[in-house]
């Protein structure tokens, strides 16, 4: 359906008595284009971003500027137009994602992205306030040349196998989802803070495209008619780091480019709150096991029931309902969610995103654990068994990597802060100080092992690691 009404637009200085006649011919042109689909004017985007590419890679990227000056003007007027009608229009429904209901994960958008609402379908979820942990500064989006750089200067292009080339072959797509990612996340696409904008163009959408060519490459295995099982990516991050947050985004660009997605963590299978209680008089003063979070406190046969009946769901029609975890639950020791509230997924089902923050971790001799913690040995024998359970239903992974563990604290802190003022229940420092210093002994033993070998099990074809730094962006390394 065509986008009409040009005289919306707010031209500012193109006045009919002072343009220049290349100023007026602009006008027109643009006028001319405002009939145009969005998919027909990020086409015509994608000529001029591949002819401007061309003439730079030839030295005539001056030349090339002054004569399309006023285009670019032009062209980002109508970019935000067409995408502001286009997302005023959309009837798509944000697809309900797996969040923790009582928001104990921390991210650059805080876990307070979904709120639990028993009256609303699927999981439960329904959209609710955000929380920045970045500065307001507006960062506009001038023009799409200007984001074509952008995008090409992230970090993570060399990692996803990206090149100038190909952005500006697909920079139509760029668009279209940066533009879902901000409907999404209730953000102005043309005042993205600097944070916000790197979120979506240097991580969020390069992750995506990395995982579509990871399904791509798993589905030409098979052959003509052949049942294709979902692609099972593991997320393996720290918590805090903002995995959660990258997953209902990922999650959310699959539903809308119409492949099936299911997501889980690996809190949704922790024990009830009866086989916690027994699992704490089974090893008296280890305060590692004393609370849900080391190997020894999850489920381990429910899981893999849970993993290998979700991978096989390759046809229409078939369902299973996805366990979910209750972290406020006896008090905040937690317990199993009623399967009254587990949300739905149908097949078939093209990928399945699978996170937690102790994916991939690999077993250690038993005086390398003891040098950390005494208490982690127990642990560390508890681990054995993970790698049947868990890590070999993962055929492509994403590990998240810190630069200090101390992060966990500071970024459970902010998520903690941000849910009490927002009138949530959520842990003092104290508590949360305490909480983390259950879970770092198992990072200084195993990450060390899973950032210099990966995951357990993994293969290096299928792995990529991107390190963040303080601020939860992703940043060259060597």
């Amino acid at each position: 359906m065509p986008i009409a009404q040009p005289n919306r637009f707010a031209f500012g200085s193109f006045s009919s008595s002072s343009s220049s006649s290349t100023e007026r011919e602009t006008l027109k042109n643009m006028a001319a284009l405002t009939t145009l689909t969005p998919c027909q004017a990020t086409s015509h985007f994608n000529i001029r971003i591949s002819h401007y590419y061309n003439q730079k890679q030839n030295q005539n990227q001056n030349v090339y500027i002054n004569q399309t000056k006023s285009i670019h003007k032009a062209k980002s007027s109508l970019l935000s137009f067409a995408f502001s009608s286009l997302s005023a229009k959309s009837t798509s429904v944000i697809p309900a994602t797996h969040f923790s209901t009582s928001g104990s994960s921390s991210s650059w958008l805080q876990d307070n992205t979904m709120n639990l609402d028993a009256s609303s379908s699927g999981s439960g979820l329904r959209e609710g306030p955000i929380y920045s942990v970045f500065p307001a500064k507006p960062a506009e989006v001038s023009s799409v040349q200007d984001l074509y750089e952008f995008i090409c200067s992230g970090p993570l292009m060399d990692k996803v196998g990206l090149t100038a080339e190909k952005v500006a072959e697909s920079i139509d797509k760029w668009l279209f989802y940066g533009s879902k990612l901000c409907r999404l996340f209730q953000l102005n696409e043309l005042y993205l803070t600097v944070p916000e904008k790197a979120r979506f163009y240097h991580y969020y959408i390069p992750v995506f495209l990395w995982c579509e060519d990871q399904i791509s490459e798993h589905r030409s295995k098979f052959k003509d008619g052949e049942e294709i099982p979902p692609l099972v990516i593991g997320f393996s991050a720290p918590q805090g780091c903002g995995k959660t947050t990258l997953v209902f985004a990922l999650d959310y660009l699959f539903r809308i480019t119409n492949r099936k997605s299911a997501t889980l963590s690996i809190d949704d299978f922790y024990l009830t709150a009866e086989g916690q209680a027994k699992l704490r008089e089974e090893n008296p003063g280890n305060a590692l096991l004393e609370l849900r979070g080391n190997a020894g406190s999850h489920d381990l046969p429910f899981s893999v029931e849970t993993l290998t009946a979700l991978t096989k769901l390759t046809k229409e029609g078939m369902r299973m309902k996805l366990p979910r975890y209750d972290k406020s639950a006896y008090r905040g020791k937690g317990d199993r969610a009623d399967p009254s509230v587990w949300p739905e997924v149908e097949g078939p089902l093209t990928v399945i995103l699978y996170e937690g923050w102790m994916l991939g971790f690999k077993s250690l001799p038993a005086e390398v654990v003891k040098a950390v913690d005494p208490q982690l040995e127990t642990v560390n024998k508890n681990l054995e068994a993970y790698y049947d359970a868990w890590d070999k239903f993962i055929k492509a992974w994403i590990v998240i990597k810190i630069q200090d563990p101390s992060c966990v604290y500071r970024w459970r802190l902010q998520a903690e802060v941000a849910m009490r003022e927002a009138g949530k229940p959520g842990m003092s420092d104290e508590e949360v100080e305490d909480f983390v210093s259950r879970y770092l002994p198992a990072y200084k033993a195993y990450l060390p092992t899973l950032y210099s070998e990966g995951p357990n099990g993994s293969d290096p074809n299928h792995l990529l690691v991107i390190e963040i730094d303080e601020g939860r962006n992703p940043i060259l390394f060597e």
